[in-house]
Protein backbone atom coordinates (compact mmCIF):
# COMPACT_ATOMS: atom_id res chain seq x y z
CA UNK A 1 0.00 0.00 0.00
CA UNK A 2 2.69 2.18 0.71
CA UNK A 3 3.86 2.37 -3.07
CA UNK A 4 0.87 5.22 -3.66
CA UNK A 5 2.17 7.14 -1.00
CA UNK A 6 3.63 10.34 -2.76
CA UNK A 7 5.63 13.61 -0.66
CA UNK A 8 5.46 17.31 -1.56
CA UNK A 9 7.13 20.01 0.40
CA UNK A 10 4.69 23.13 -0.55
CA UNK A 11 7.17 26.41 0.15
CA UNK A 12 8.68 29.54 -1.78
CA UNK A 13 11.94 27.59 -2.68
CA UNK A 14 10.99 23.81 -3.05
CA UNK A 15 13.28 21.62 -2.01
CA UNK A 16 13.16 17.73 -1.96
CA UNK A 17 12.18 15.77 1.60
CA UNK A 18 13.81 12.34 2.78
CA UNK A 19 11.57 10.43 4.59
CA UNK A 20 11.61 6.78 4.96
CA UNK A 21 8.74 4.49 5.39
CA UNK A 22 9.85 0.72 5.77
CA UNK A 23 13.45 1.28 4.57
CA UNK A 24 11.59 2.75 1.73
CA UNK A 25 11.78 6.32 0.16
CA UNK A 26 8.19 7.21 -1.23
CA UNK A 27 8.22 9.37 -4.33
CA UNK A 28 9.43 13.24 -4.23
CA UNK A 29 6.68 15.39 -6.88
CA UNK A 30 6.47 18.62 -7.90
CA UNK A 31 2.68 18.98 -8.62
CA UNK A 32 -0.39 16.95 -7.62
CA UNK A 33 -3.96 16.93 -9.25
CA UNK A 34 -6.34 16.54 -6.69
CA UNK A 35 -10.30 16.99 -7.05
CA UNK A 36 -9.69 19.27 -10.46
CA UNK A 37 -7.54 21.34 -8.74
CA UNK A 38 -3.49 21.33 -9.37
CA UNK A 39 -1.54 21.67 -5.99
CA UNK A 40 2.26 22.94 -7.05
CA UNK A 41 5.32 22.62 -4.59
CA UNK A 42 6.62 26.25 -5.31
CA UNK A 43 2.80 27.83 -3.58
CA UNK A 44 1.73 29.84 -6.88
CA UNK A 45 -1.18 29.38 -9.30
CA UNK A 46 0.21 29.62 -12.56
CA UNK A 47 0.41 26.14 -13.77
CA UNK A 48 -3.47 25.93 -11.78
CA UNK A 49 -4.32 28.65 -14.11
CA UNK A 50 -2.94 27.33 -17.38
CA UNK A 51 -4.70 23.58 -16.70
CA UNK A 52 -8.15 25.64 -16.42
CA UNK A 53 -7.60 27.57 -19.12
CA UNK A 54 -6.83 24.65 -21.29
CA UNK A 55 -9.57 22.47 -20.02
CA UNK A 56 -11.63 25.70 -20.77
CA UNK A 57 -10.59 26.04 -24.64
CA UNK A 58 -10.92 22.17 -25.38
CA UNK A 59 -14.37 22.52 -24.02
CA UNK A 60 -15.35 25.44 -26.25
CA UNK A 61 -13.72 23.64 -29.50
CA UNK A 62 -15.50 20.71 -28.73
CA UNK A 63 -18.89 22.56 -28.56
CA UNK A 64 -20.41 23.02 -31.85
CA UNK A 65 -21.56 25.87 -33.53
CA UNK A 66 -25.44 27.35 -32.89
CA UNK A 67 -27.43 28.16 -35.95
Amino acid sequence: MWKKIKMMRISRQPTFIQIMIDQKQPENVEYVNKIGSMITNDARSTQEIKFRIAKAKAAVNKKKTVE
